[in-house]
């Protein structure tokens, strides 16, 4: 069973930060990882479900044209809104209460960006986002997903189930991909064939 908004409300109403994601030098080097693996410097449409409290999507606003981001929770809303206001590029952010895949935002995006969030989601809404996320890619956009590999009692599945699901998804294909001990990043392109290397696709190599 996916897990319910009250279980997230619940963890806001407790803690602005429940899982302390903007401290720490472990959620620092997450994010710098992540932002460090996708394979362009700008990108021209981000989506970001789950944003939580806006730690990454700020990151994100400084590399992309506009930035959708998405949480199922109004103070998690509210809390990534502030953030931003401190932040540049903010004006680039759309952030609003909605939950995936019973809704999803129009029109295509060039890189979506599924963090700390697929293992929350039971069998068909797993596959439903990432149908969706096909589906709303453009041609060459860039799906990045991270995921904590630890266990977590009373979550519908681990992080390694999540990236086994992502790996198998058809017209995705994979470009770069990090393990260690505690999360799987991996960032994959939709697309007919594999993609570039980043030198490649840059002209650093023929």
């Amino acid at each position: 069973m996916t897990l319910p908004q009250s279980h997230f409300r619940d963890l806001y109403d407790r803690s602005p930060d429940p899982w302390r994601i903007s401290v720490g030098w472990y959620e620092r080097r997450k994010r710098a990882l992540a932002l460090a693996a996708l394979p362009r410097e700008r990108f021209r449409r981000v989506f970001e479900p789950g944003c939580g409290n806006g730690e990454l999507t700020a990151q994100l606003a400084l590399r992309a044209d506009e930035v959708i981001a998405w949480d199922g929770v109004e103070r998690a809303v509210l809390t990534c809104r502030a953030r931003l206001g401190a932040a540049p590029a903010a004006g680039r952010v759309d952030v609003r209460a909605a939950t995936v895949p019973d809704e999803w935002p129009d029109g295509e995006f060039d890189l979506v960006v599924l963090s700390e969030l697929g293992y929350y989601l039971d069998a068909d809404n797993l596959d439903a986002v990432l149908r969706r996320t096909v589906a709303g890619l453009e041609p060459d956009g860039v799906l990045l997903a991270v995921h904590w590999r630890h266990p977590a009692p009373g979550y519908p599945r681990t992080g390694d189930e999540v990236h086994a699901a992502i790996a198998d998804v058809a017209g995705l294909h994979p470009l770069a991909s990090y393990r260690d001990e505690d999360f799987a990043l991996d960032v994959l392109v939709r697309g007919p064939a594999a993609p570039q290397s980043v030198a490649r696709a840059q002209g650093v190599i023929a």
